[in-house]
């Protein structure tokens, strides 16, 4: 209690009370009973003025609302979305695969997100302090959040580094990758054979760009062009979040937005182009059959789930630093809806780019064969009764052609296999999967010398490449320090260039000769099955853990409306069986198909699958592990008291907030005294219809169930009075 109080003055003085409690009330200000917050035995349902974390609690904060939903779009558009989206949509279905991925988005993705961002703004934390606070025994949660974050951000950096060099052999006409290397043999000059067997783009991919070892084991010592790319890229990375949100939602404002720029002028040159309409057609003609297939949906939830950055830390970190009464459902439906259109877009530019190429190869495919058959004319191996009437070999259409195949292979069925000729249907050229660095690097690359102004466009799609790459890139980093800060009095510039420093030095093993290997290693195992366990485990602890109940009226007093009770059912039911049943699938996926990698053969320039050695496989193993050990680690600390609940690291805002409650808890004694009741006394009872929030209505709450020290809330007022008292876990609520 203040010691300048009434209350306070007079029982350390001597002299004797005479004043009535009449009097002492008649020397304040009227006060609202119904209104005020000593009334916490009101009527049912009615609404429990809650203590708000201050604004000015020294956090840094946006500058606007645009910024905060620019760097949210930034870190979950990304380039998943251009390289992924699109091959698992032409390999499940076409249009068909966007109905199970729509559904997942709506029961799934937009849910959870809208969790990360509510637990993210109302504790105003990173993810490992979010964590320690729902429920420190699951205080692993945001641990093994930023280790992920830490081995997706090593080989993510890596392909930022590939679209760097990429951009700056886009500077000169022709592009370097259009035609295949000359070498001189003598005084015979010969084309590359490795090129002359695969195609240019494809070697300049593979031999001039990564100059890639046959096999894992093989390491071929650093690639010197590829290490100097991820320098520049961990120093563009390192300038834009040196300053944390500062600096980075300056660069979001370009980062974010210039992708949008590039798409659409790719789309309305694309659309210009011959053939770039069959592939739109080729996308948008839905194959029905294909959604009944569990695998399709199994590939639309996981690209839901990755293409939000659920888990990661990054959308929890951006959050935190929101005002407490943001509209962060508004910001979850809006992103994700964004993100979506974001993919639908990106689709439509790949498959007018695939298209185009697609028709480029088959009238390629049409001269080619064409002769062949002149040369079997020529030498009486097919007879000219075979050629109908109409067709003109200088002028070949796809169709003339189709039409001539189509009678020598009936005609000649015995002998046709002998010839060699090729169907050259478009469709077999359209239905040609390409994701990944084969999409960027090899496929788009190719179409894009056919355009006219070719290394213009080159150097737009690659700085496009590029920005979306660090959008997600500052979202991981953010996921990475923000925790760090809230925990440690770490100066915030010495921490960042650390971490670049550090991780350059991990990442040297990317950019060998083999690194190519080790990226496709990461990306399989460092990240898919430890996010989902994260992720699930986030839903489990406020759901069931903290209570869905008191989650929803925790949103009720932040937002100032209530949630619609479809994200109850959801959070409590849906979503949990659905990632289980994901997380099965993908354990069974992972143990059904064989541990291995696609590796480049020079000899026959292609490439084959091997299998890891038993070492590498050891080392996807370990990546697993590492990433998940946190969370038996520390749920087993926590639960020998081996390992504080964090409640003595709190940020400055939990500081201050502990301060005013403290405050207000006097003023209560104070107010209580006046009235009749002594020091400290609880009123005549808790809040006993203090009203939660449940789908039928309002339920009064056990107030015992309210205990600071349980496992979805660690005490504040104990924490700043006894620090050193243990925390005794309770019974969790029951939203039963």
């Amino acid at each position: 209690m203040p010691k300048n109080s009434k209350v306070t003055q007079r029982e350390q003085s001597h002299e004797h009370v005479t004043e009535s409690v009449a009097d002492l009330l008649a020397h304040e200000e009227p006060l609202d009973y119904k209104n005020s917050s000593l009334n916490v035995g009101g009527a049912a349902g009615k609404k429990v003025p809650q203590i708000e974390l201050p604004e000015n609690d020294g956090r840094p904060a946006w500058n606007s609302k645009l910024q905060y939903i620019l760097a949210q779009v930034g870190f979950s558009v990304g380039l998943g979305n251009v390289w992924r989206f699109p091959y698992l949509c032409q390999k499940n279905g076409g249009g068909a695969y966007l109905v199970p991925y729509f559904v997942l988005l709506i029961i799934i993705g937009i849910p959870l997100f809208f969790l990360e961002l509510a637990v993210g703004q109302k504790i105003r934390r990173g993810s490992i302090g979010v964590w320690n606070y729902v429920c420190p025994r699951l205080g692993g949660i945001g641990m093994s959040s930023l280790m992920v974050c830490g081995f997706v951000g090593l080989y993510y950096n890596v392909i930022i580094g590939w679209s760097i060099f990429y951009f700056f052999q886009s500077f000169q006409y022709p592009l370097p990758w259009s035609d295949c290397p000359i070498r001189k043999n003598g005084t015979q000059a010969i084309v590359e054979p490795e090129c002359d067997k695969s195609s240019a783009t494809t070697y300049f991919w593979y031999r001039q760009t990564l100059n890639i070892t046959s096999t894992i084991a093989e390491s071929g010592g650093l690639n010197v062009k590829m290490t100097l790319s991820l320098l520049v890229a961990w120093i563009i990375v390192c300038l834009a979040v040196i300053k944390g949100i500062a600096s980075s939602g300056k660069v979001m404002y370009f980062s974010s937005l210039f992708p949008y720029v590039v798409l659409f002028c790719f789309l309305v040159r694309c659309l210009m182009l011959k053939g770039s309409v069959d592939g739109i057609a080729h996308m948008f003609t839905p194959k029905l059959e294909k959604m009944m297939e569990p695998q399709v949906w199994r590939e639309a939830a996981t690209q839901v789930f990755f293409a939000l950055g659920l888990g990661f830390g990054g959308v929890i970190a951006f959050s935190s630093y929101n005002k407490i009464d943001n509209n962060c459902h508004y910001d979850a439906v809006l992103v994700s809806f964004i993100n979506f259109f974001t993919s639908i877009l990106a689709t439509l530019v790949v498959f007018a780019v695939l298209g185009f190429k697609a028709n480029i190869m088959n009238e390629k495919c049409v001269v080619e064969n064409a002769e062949k058959i002149i040369g079997y004319l020529n030498s009486n191996v097919l007879s000219h009764d075979l050629i109908p009437p109409h067709v003109n070999f200088s002028h070949l259409t796809t169709s003339d052609y189709a039409e001539m195949y189509g009678v020598i292979k009936t005609v000649k069925e015995d002998s046709f296999s002998r010839l060699g000729l090729e169907p050259c249907v478009l469709e077999d050229e359209l239905n040609k999967a390409v994701q990944g660095t084969g999409l960027a690097f090899i496929a788009f690359t190719e179409a894009m010398t056919h355009f006219p102004a070719s290394p213009f466009w080159s150097v737009m799609f690659f700085f496009m490449l590029i920005n979306l790459g660090l959008g997600s890139m500052i979202g991981t980093m953010t996921g990475i320090t923000t925790p760090v800060l809230d925990a440690y009095k770490v100066q915030k510039e010495l921490l960042t260039v650390g971490c670049c420093i550090v991780a350059f030095c991990c990442g040297l093993l990317f950019v060998q000769r083999s690194g190519n290997y080790f990226v496709t290693m990461f990306d399989d195992y460092s990240a898919g099955l430890p996010l989902t366990i994260v992720v699930i485990l986030e839903n489990v602890s406020v759901s069931w853990i903290y209570g869905t109940k008191r989650f929803m009226q925790d949103l009720e007093d932040m937002l100032g409306f209530r949630p619609y009770s479809f994200y109850f059912y959801i959070w409590k039911y849906v979503s949990p069986l659905c990632l289980i049943v994901l997380i099965s699938a993908t354990v069974i996926e992972m143990a059904i198909s064989p541990p291995g990698y696609n590796a480049w053969v020079q000899e026959l320039a292609q490439e084959r699958f091997q299998s890891y050695p038993p070492w590498a496989l050891a080392m996807c193993f370990a990546l697993i592990v590492a990433a998940m050990l946190p969370l038996p680690i520390v749920f087993i600390a926590r639960h020998f008291n081996l390992l504080s609940d964090g409640s003595n690291k709190l940020s400055v805002s939990y500081r201050k907030t502990m301060m005013k409650d403290i405050s207000n808890l006097e003023e209560q004694d104070e107010a209580r005294f006046i009235l009749g009741a002594k020091p400290g006394e609880a009123l005549s009872s808790a809040p006993a219809s203090r009203a939660y929030l449940t789908p039928g209505g309002n339920k009064a709450l056990d107030p015992n169930s309210l205990s600071p020290n349980s496992c979805y809330g660690t005490s504040y007022q104990n924490a700043a009075i006894s620090p050193t008292t243990p925390t005794t876990p309770v019974t969790p609520e029951s939203d039963s």
